[in-house]
């Protein structure tokens, strides 16, 4: 089992920055942040894989950074130029898959209880 817990969410104006961090309690290959608005189904975020390839879903490219510290077992997301269609709850995820991605949040083996992250216009 692995146990994974999210901090660093709250509210932010538009075009502010966040930054998540997900502590995991031990490696796992693959890790990745997804999120759920409400009324909305869950949707990747951005991956990050047993060698380092990194994958993000094409509404965060060029805003959102995906980093792993391997050494403290901790994934981090570095959010910029926020918007108000950021607003959504935002879960950390690991597999034991060496080369997940975003696509398909089903290969993910364990969740954290997510982190809250509001951006108001």
């Amino acid at each position: 089992q692995v146990q994974l817990v999210e901090s660093g969410g709250g509210s932010v104006q538009a075009g502010g920055s966040l930054r998540l961090s997900c502590a995991a309690s031990r490696y796992t290959p693959s890790m990745g942040w997804f999120r759920q608005a409400p009324g909305k189904e869950r949707e990747g975020v951005a991956s990050i894989d047993t060698v380092g390839n990194t994958d993000y879903a094409d509404f965060v490219k060029g805003r959102f950074t995906i980093s792993k510290d391997n050494a403290k077992n901790t994934l981090y997301l570095q959010m910029n130029n926020l918007n108000p269609e950021d607003t959504a709850m935002y879960n950390c995820a690991a597999g034991e898959g060496l080369f997940l991605s975003v696509v398909n949040p089903s290969q993910y083996n364990y969740w954290g209880q997510g982190t809250q992250v509001t951006v108001s216009p």
